[in-house]
């Protein structure tokens, strides 16, 4: 088990995956190879059960995102009211703070 667990520790260092879920798959594949016993098919495994290159969750969604659409946002409305109180006038001169 401690073997497994070093393999498992190893294995998702060198993919770059430091997360306990990615070293307890990697333990889970170690011990699975030591049965030889074929198991359920990996989400990560590619054709023919050999392991692929490993992609996190976050970037493959980040990969799927829709394009943004959206309109860049405008300070417009807000220079509009900063000249409404200038010109109001007051008793501060410019660059004094009020």
């Amino acid at each position: 088990m401690a073997d497994n667990l070093v393999a498992g520790l190893a294995s998702a260092l060198r993919a770059g995956a430091l997360t306990a879920d990615a070293v307890a798959l990697e333990a889970r594949k170690s011990a699975q190879a030591e049965d030889d016993l074929p198991g359920p098919a990996s989400p990560m495994a590619g054709p023919g059960g050999s392991s692929g290159t490993m992609t996190f969750l976050r970037e493959w969604r980040l990969a799927h995102l829709s394009p943004d659409t959206r309109p860049l946002p405008s300070v417009t409305p807000y220079d509009q009211l900063l000249r409404r109180r200038r010109a109001s006038g007051g008793d501060h001169r410019e660059g004094e703070a009020q």
